[in-house]
């Protein structure tokens, strides 16, 4: 499959976390460094994304603040 977004971070899925119809799923992208991403329950299911699994992490954003 081939995607504009060009932020492709590959990882690791540390956790998932269920509740109701949304998911959080954190993927460990190295360094220690992790990205959280809330998705739907059925992405979660439909895709079998579980713990340890090997993912990429597609980030699409038009903003990204910087505050210090």
């Amino acid at each position: 499959m081939a995607l504009s977004a060009r932020n492709n971070l590959h990882g690791t899925v540390q956790s998932v976390e269920t509740d109701g119809l949304m998911a959080e799923v954190v993927v460990e992208v190295g360094d220690g460094q992790s990205v959280t991403a809330i998705i739907t329950s059925g992405s979660v299911e439909r895709l079998g994304i579980e713990a340890g699994d090997e993912v990429d992490a597609v980030v699409k954003a038009t903003e990204v603040m910087i505050e210090k």
